[in-house]
């Protein structure tokens, strides 16, 4: 963590919390250790809602007030993100019916990339863009399970930061492919409705046999 004072580092009420490029993206890969520091020192880590509960299999409701309650939304987001050493998070992973999720993830390059986005679109891409990634896709809510899943590995969205700014997100490799897992969160989808009916049962199959590392929520 950068040495800084973290301990009131909310943007000021009505600004923009990130900066912009010349080309209207937000500008998430600066002070990422101090403004993830600050968000997650203000917050409490919350358990994991796992696959099978119905906050997780259905749309969640738009983000309408951007207020204090949301602040705190966020900041227990984060914290919830680091205790599950997670790269991005939605609010319905927390049992949360909003939709907002929060990132800490790096691009191919290894540059890290910090934020918020709250009822974010995934834009649709010209043909001559998608070029699709297999990699290894995991998710908190589907602990210990991983499967290979194509996606684009460039990624743009839309929507507002957690003060009501309009916003627009991109990213390319690992991190397009967070912008996208964690979009299809909040529509109620997760990565493995996209697999095969044979991959998905054996992605359950591992997380069955396997112990999450972080608190979960036990499905009754």
């Amino acid at each position: 963590m950068a040495q800084q004072d973290i301990d009131d580092q909310r943007p000021v009420e009505g600004a923009a919390v990130l900066p912009v490029d010349e080309e209207g993206f937000v500008v998430d890969t600066e002070d990422c250790e101090a403004r993830e520091a600050a968000y997650r020192e203000r917050g409490t880590s919350r358990p994991i809602t796992v696959v099978g509960n119905p906050v997780l299999h259905k749309e969640c409701k738009d983000v309408t007030e951007f207020d204090a309650e949301l602040a705190q939304l966020v900041d227990d987001m984060f914290a919830s993100q680091r205790t599950a050493e997670g790269v991005g998070l939605a609010a319905n992973q927390i049992g949360v019916d909003r939709k907002v999720f929060v990132y800490d993830c790096p691009d191919d390059e290894g540059v890290r990339h910090t934020g918020v986005v709250c009822n974010p679109v995934l834009r649709e891409l010209p043909a001559d863009r998608r070029r699709l990634d297999d990699s290894n896709e995991g998710c908190l809510s589907v602990p210990t399970a991983y499967a290979e899943l194509a996606r684009p590995d460039y990624a743009v969205v839309t929507g507002q930061d957690e003060k009501g700014n309009a916003i627009t997100v991109r990213g390319t490799g690992y991190f397009a492919r967070c912008l996208q897992h964690e979009t299809d969160h909040l529509y109620g989808y997760l990565y493995i409705d996209r697999l095969s009916k044979r991959e998905r049962k054996n992605a359950l199959k591992q997380m069955e046999e396997g112990t999450p590392r972080y608190p979960v929520v036990p499905n009754d």
